[in-house]
């Protein structure tokens, strides 16, 4: 595994250990742990722009699920003002590039 500072699944520590590591570890405070869940976010955002695969689209949503955890959204409001918008103003199906 890498040798970097930065937020990690919560089984990492233990993966590592049975791999023979020793990880150095501490828990976040509130104001940190969404700092690096944001860190986190552009993190997965760029690998599956590199990777463009479907483990990548489930760790965005992994750390999307931590996010509206963390800040006391819901999916379900989430989802709601998604389908408005989509309603309002539609979708991407139709590949629209405005160029002005």
């Amino acid at each position: 595994m890498k040798k970097s500072q930065k937020l990690v699944r919560d089984g990492i520590p233990d993966l590592m250990l049975q791999n023979g590591q020793t990880p150095h570890t501490r828990i976040l405070d509130d104001t940190e742990y969404r700092k690096e869940l944001e860190n986190k976010l552009q993190e997965e955002v760029e690998e599956y722009l590199r990777d463009k695969n479907e483990e990548e689209l489930a760790d965005i949503l992994e750390v999307l699920d931590a996010i509206i955890e963390e800040n006391h959204f819901s999916w379900e409001n989430i989802l709601e003002i998604k389908r408005a918008k989509k309603e309002s103003r539609g979708g991407f199906k139709k590949k629209i590039f405005l160029m002005e």
